[in-house]
C-alpha cells in the first residue's frame, strides 16, 4: 500500500513538473507583442517586404501573437529611428526591422532598450545581445537562377537589374553572373543599377526599371533578373509590352515567388524566382520569442542571429509555372555542388 502511495506521489510530482515546463511556453505565446518595421514600399510590394509580411502572418496564425506593422515613407535614418523607438516604448518585442538600411537606427534604439528583443534582416553589423541578425547567402540562389537563365536564353544576351549598387545587391549580381557563365561561357550579362547610394529610390521605382529593361531588350537581351524590390514590376511590364510585338522576354523574380502574385501577363514571362526565405526568418524570431527564447547562432564578431542558405533551406528557386522543370536536374546538380563546397560562388562582382 505504502509503495502504491509513493508511486502515485511520484506520478503527481512528475505531472506537475511537466506542467511547469510547458506552461511558460503557452503563457509566452499569449503575451508576445511582435512588431515589424518595413522599408519603403511596405506590405504589398510583392517582393522583399511581402516575404517578411508572410512570415508575420504565419506566426500570428500559429501563435496568436499581437502584431503591429509600420512602414517608412521618407526613408531617412531619423524616420527609421523614430519608428523603432515608438514600437519599443509601446512594449513590442520582438521588433523586426526589414532591411539593412535600419542598421544605424537600430543600433541606437536597441542600446536604449536592452530588455527589448530586436531582429534585422540583411545586416550583421550590430553586435548587441538583444539584436538578432538574419542574413542570407543570396549569391547561391542567384547562381541557380543564372543557370536557368543561360539554359533558357536564345540570344545568349542576359540582363541583371539591381535596385541600388550596394554590397548586398552585388552579391546577387556576382552569383547570377557566375551561374550564367558556368552554364554558357559565351553568354553575356548586361548589368545596370537603378540608383546609386545615397539615393535608395531604386528599390521602389518601377518606371525607371522599365526604362532600363527596355534598353536591354533593344540590345537583344531576352532574360532579365531584377533584384530591386518593388521596382521589379517595371521589368515585368517591359517584358509584357515586348510580348505584344512578338518579342519573347523572360523575367526572373526575387525574394518571394513572384509568379504567385503576378498578373496573367506577368506569369507568361516569369521564368523563375530566386527565393529568399525572409518569411522563415521572421517566423523563426517570433516562434523563438513565443517559447521564451531568442535566435542567437554565432555569426562572428560578437554578432548573433542566423544565416540562411541553400543547405538550411533558406535559399531556393521557384518552379511555379513549370518553365524550368526541364532544367531541374542541372539546377539540382549545381545546388548539390554548392552545398558540398565543390562550387564556390563569388560574393563580389569580378573586376
Amino acid at each position: 500500500m505504502k509503495k502504491s502511495i509513493r508511486i502515485a506521489a511520484l506520478v503527481a510530482a512528475a505531472t506537475l513538473a511537466a506542467g511547469a515546463l510547458v506552461a511558460p511556453t503557452a503563457n509566452a505565446a499569449i503575451k508576445v507583442k511582435a512588431a515589424i518595421a518595413y522599408d519603403i514600399g511596405g506590405r504589398g510590394d510583392k517582393s522583399f517586404n511581402d516575404s517578411a509580411a508572410a512570415g508575420l502572418d504565419m506566426a500570428k496564425k500559429k501563435f496568436g501573437v499581437t502584431v503591429k506593422e509600420v512602414t517608412v515613407t521618407q526613408g531617412t535614418d531619423s524616420e527609421r529611428e523614430d519608428k523603432l523607438r515608438l514600437l519599443a516604448k509601446a512594449g513590442y518585442t520582438p521588433i523586426v526591422a526589414v532591411g539593412y538600411l535600419y542598421a544605424g537606427p537600430l543600433k541606437k534604439v536597441a542600446a536604449e532598450f536592452p530588455k527589448t528583443q530586436f531582429a534585422i534582416i540583411d545586416d550583421e553589423s550590430v553586435a548587441l545581445p538583444n539584436v538578432s541578425s538574419l542574413v542570407f547567402t543570396e549569391e547561391q540562389g542567384s547562381y541557380l537562377v543564372g543557370v536557368a537563365a543561360a539554359l533558357q536564353s536564345v540570344t545568349g544576351d542576359i540582363g541583371y537589374i539591381g535596385g541600388v549598387r550596394t554590397p548586398l545587391l552585388q552579391k546577387f549580381e556576382a552569383g547570377f553572373r557566375a551561374g550564367v557563365k558556368a552554364t554558357d561561357k559565351n553568354a553575356t550579362v548586361d548589368v545596370k543599377y537603378i540608383s546609386e547610394p545615397p539615393d535608395y529610390s531604386g528599390f521602389n521605382d518601377p518606371a525607371k526599371a522599365k526604362i532600363i529593361a527596355n534598353g536591354m531588350i533593344d540590345k537583344g537581351v531576352d532574360v532579365i533578373y531584377t533584384a530591386a524590390g518593388g521596382s521589379g514590376a517595371g521589368t515585368f511590364a517591359a517584358a509584357a509590352d515586348a510580348g505584344k510585338y512578338g518579342n519573347k522576354i523572360w523575367t526572373i523574380g526575387v525574394d518571394s515567388d513572384q509568379y504567385l502574385t503576378g498578373s496573367a501577363a506577368d506569369k507568361k514571362n516569369m521564368l523563375t524566382s530566386m527565393l529568399k526565405r525572409v518569411d522563415n526568418a521572421v517566423f523563426d524570431v517570433i516562434a523563438a520569442a513565443s517559447a521564451g527564447k531568442k535566435v542567437t547562432d554565432a555569426l562572428g564578431g560578437g554578432v548573433v542571429g542566423r544565416r540562411y542558405s541553400l543547405k538550411t533551406g533558406g535559399i531556393a528557386v521557384s518552379y511555379s509555372g513549370g518553365y524550368i522543370n526541364q532544367y531541374k536536374s542541372k539546377i539540382d546538380a549545381a545546388a548539390k555542388a554548392i552545398i558540398a563546397g565543390k562550387i564556390k560562388v563569388p560574393t563580389k562582382p569580378a573586376k
